[in-house]
């Protein structure tokens, strides 16, 4: 009998794990089935397509990856090998990564410590990371005065907004000494256009908010932030390449990257046919209603992806911390560095792009 179609995958044989194996070699090896499997694929979706020169990528970060320190170990990297293009995060990711740039310390710390206990010594525990109280008083001086310069007294965009921050952070890694350890700096450095959907909900929003009590500071105009959005896609597509979207965890910013699509299908009748190249590193479950956005194949019937992309598609159900750093390891081993994009420099002719666009399928429509 010929053996069934089933029957063709690789054969779960691996060698014993040997104490000089590299990452790739272990991932390549070993991680052949359930999650670990899942893992394996995203290698591959990133480092055979996804990372492909004519690919524009978009990373979406949410929780606090950053106090961790995974800005200094893993997406600092990415961002100068180029393998990320533009970013979308929670403000908390690039307020504690502000801590690093000031050249504030962040300890190793315990879950089992009473927290009346470390409020009292004047500690302050993001789950099993401490840090002494004045890096948030430091890290807020540091912001309100910022934000009182000449250059911010205007509208703007949060990726505009964040440009700036990452010039004067930049500065003061110069200063101190001690470069490549914020990620908004090295953005700046990069061209990385780095977005938050949620600029008010974060220590960041909050000086913004307490400068506007005033009359000062910026004010944040979120409608730029949708449109250049989907004008990053829309380049990416209209310039004969293709866009993926790489997203660790969920919330806000990964609908804010994947509603690119509908923005551009749906509400400007651009003719587009969604993402494609999806991959996701999240704990969420999709039946409780928190695997937020959905999976890929729901992302479908939002025109969120290509529906002929689905096999580009990969949902890896991993804590981050764990993943981010053996796709880094990864991608660093096994795909060269790609020219920068440096889409921050273009944006304004991407948004004439977007604009003559629908323009012309409004006219088209009437």
């Amino acid at each position: 009998m010929a053996k069934s179609r089933f029957l063709r995958g690789q054969r779960i044989d691996p060698q014993p794990i040997t104490p000089d194996i590299s990452v790739v070699d272990l991932i390549e090896q070993t991680f052949l089935a359930y999650n670990a499997a899942r893992l394996q694929e995203a290698c591959h979706l990133l480092a055979q397509k996804m990372l492909q020169p004519e690919t524009t990528v978009g990373l979406t970060l949410t929780g606090a990856l950053t106090p961790a320190g995974l800005g200094i170990s893993a997406l600092i990297p990415l961002v100068q090998g180029g393998y990320v293009d533009w970013v979308i995060a929670t403000g908390a990711n690039l307020y504690h990564d502000t801590h690093h740039g000031l050249g504030l310390a962040m300890h190793k710390g315990s879950t089992n410590i009473s927290d009346v206990i470390l409020r009292d010594e004047g500690v302050v525990r993001i789950y099993d990371i401490f840090f002494d109280y004045d890096v948030l008083l430091s890290t807020d001086k540091f912001f309100y005065t910022l934000l009182k310069a000449p250059e911010f007294q205007r509208v703007m965009g949060t990726a505009e907004f964040h440009y700036l921050c990452g010039k004067y952070i930049a500065e003061r890694e110069q200063v101190l000494g001690i470069r490549d350890k914020s990620f908004l700096a090295s953005c700046y450095r990069a061209g990385v256009p780095v977005y938050t959907s949620s600029p008010g909900d974060s220590s960041i929003g909050m000086n913004i908010a307490a400068l506007r009590l005033v009359g000062e500071g910026p004010v944040i105009d979120i409608a730029l932030d949708v449109n250049e959005t989907a004008g990053l896609v829309l380049e990416a597509k209209r310039t004969g390449g293709k866009s993926g979207i790489w997203i660790l965890g969920g919330g806000s910013p990964k609908n804010f990257a994947l509603q690119t699509e509908p923005q551009l299908q749906e509400v400007l009748g651009i003719q587009e046919k969604g993402h494609d190249y999806f991959l996701q590193i999240t704990d969420a479950r999709p039946d409780t209603g928190g695997l937020s956005g959905a999976t890929p194949s729901e992302a479908v019937s939002w025109g969120k992806v290509d529906p002929d992309q689905l096999p580009d598609t990969v949902v890896c159900y991993v804590d981050s911390t764990i993943a981010l750093p053996l796709l880094t390891a990864y991608i660093l081993a096994k795909v060269p560095s790609r020219p920068l994009k440096r889409l921050y420099d273009r944006r304004d002719a991407i948004l004439d792009r977007l604009k003559q666009e629908h323009l012309a399928a409004q006219a088209e429509s009437e």
